[in-house]
């Protein structure tokens, strides 16, 4: 096959010299509700053509070697004293797999545990190039199933206006979790 970067032949979707290139993280971060850290890996101009293959047939691929080179390496070298959970947000399958699972299950490591099915959206609103305003009319209403560690990290792919990042947070709380940290593979504010 070829790599999808530079189209030389490659026995991976995108070729090692890219994913060394290309798919090195660098860190962005900011807040959502004052001092809840969401950190993005990428720049969202340096991974929109990849991001954007979430619904494709290679998706599951790319965002898994997204996942590997982002989310694996985090979990490698984060200490925290204590064992948190790690929650893809809305890991509903669609096109055949979980976006966000993939991303989640990236995380697994000694003091990280990936649960999924845990926080699902019940309103199915498409919120892709939606407004502030137009998604705070139309909340995600998450369902909540239990799980047993206090602390949560919470996962997505993209970070936009930071409303469904929040609501998560928010539902959370209400069942006495509280999240630590966010993280994305890309912030739509970092351009």
């Amino acid at each position: 096959m070829r790599c999808l970067v530079c189209e030389r032949f490659s026995l991976s979707h995108i070729c090692f010299t890219c994913q060394k290139s290309l798919l090195s993280p660098a860190l962005h971060k900011r807040h959502i509700l004052g001092s809840i850290p969401v950190y993005s890996f990428y720049p969202y101009d340096a991974i929109e053509a990849l991001l954007l293959t979430k619904h494709s047939d290679v998706g599951f691929y790319i965002y898994s070697l997204l996942a590997k080179n982002s989310f694996s390496k985090f979990a490698s070298e984060w200490s925290y004293e204590k064992d948190v959970a790690s929650l893809g947000i809305d890991d509903n399958s669609k096109s055949g797999y979980s976006h966000t699972a993939v991303l989640n299950r990236a995380l697994k490591s000694t003091n990280i545990t990936p649960y999924f099915g845990r926080l699902r959206a019940q309103n199915r609103y498409k919120y892709a190039g939606k407004s502030v305003e137009e998604r705070l009319i139309n909340p995600r209403n998450f369902s909540y199933l239990p799980f047993e560690e206090e602390e949560v990290i919470l996962v997505d792919d993209i970070v936009t206006t930071g409303s469904t990042l929040t609501e998560a947070v928010e539902t959370l709380g209400m069942q006495g979790k509280k999240v630590i940290l966010c993280l994305t593979l890309s912030d739509a504010e970092n351009r």
